[in-house]
């Protein structure tokens, strides 16, 4: 045994901002280039350190992705995704990492700040495929944030969100394929999405087609948790999907 006092081991706190959005029916993150080091010139998930001990955490998170993106942080809800402390996950030393997540429609164009040298969305199969470079251990934590998207496309009405005010089937299909990275059998998808109660409700009109019948136009039902749930058939992988 020794009498010398404990010491409690230096640890350092961060935040990182996993935001996920449809552009061109395809799903994407939000990733910056590092400007400084380490890893100077990869990319990275937005974030960074908490400024002082007094600050909140998920208030870090908001001013880290303003800073970084200038983003409008008060058009996104970030949820917490998860905590991530691996010894060796950054060169600096102990940094332990609490990691946010938003899925919101057609977000716009990022500005670079701070200590990024740019920023801009990039495709999330080709982030996850390892075709890009990521900082520390960011392309595990974007593979839980896109994990966490796909299981609330099961669960809640989300998908609906990344449609306009009417849409058809098909085009609530793109989105589902988008994120899931998989074809959905037409013919399936729709019985499922017909059999989830106040999941969509039709919108009372059709949309004219080039040839062939005009398609039913629908809008989101008053359903926000969906029984059943729109569970995911096994991957089959479309172009340009994981």
């Amino acid at each position: 045994m020794t009498d010398d006092p404990w010491v409690p081991p230096v640890v350092l706190l961060a935040v990182d901002l996993v935001i996920l959005t449809l552009r061109d029916s395809r799903l994407h993150v939000l990733l910056v280039r590092r400007g400084v080091d380490p890893y100077k010139d990869a990319f990275a998930l937005p974030g960074g350190f908490l400024n002082h001990a007094g600050e909140d955490i998920t208030a870090a998170a908001h001013r880290e992705l303003s800073e970084e993106t200038d983003l409008d942080v008060e058009t996104l809800s970030l949820e917490q995704l998860g905590v991530y402390g691996d010894p060796g996950r950054d060169p600096r030393g102990r940094v332990v990492s609490v990691a946010y997540l938003a899925i919101a429609p057609s977000l716009p164009e990022p500005t670079a700040g701070t200590d990024a040298a740019d920023a801009g969305w990039q495709p999330a199969d080709h982030v996850l495929s390892g075709d890009l470079q990521l900082a520390f251990d960011h392309r595990r934590i974007i593979a839980d944030g896109v994990e966490r998207a796909r299981v609330k496309l099961e669960h809640s009405a989300l998908a609906t969100a990344f449609c306009g005010p009417t849409f058809t089937i098909t085009e609530l299909q793109n989105v589902y394929e988008a994120v899931w990275g998989i074809r959905l059998d037409p013919r399936n998808f729709y019985r499922k999405v017909q059999k989830t109660e106040g999941f969509i409700v039709p919108a009372g009109r059709a949309r004219k087609a080039v040839t062939g019948r005009p398609a039913r136009l629908y809008r989101a039902g008053p359903r926000t948790v969906l029984y059943p749930p729109m569970i995911r058939p096994a991957p089959v992988s479309i172009e340009g999907g994981e």
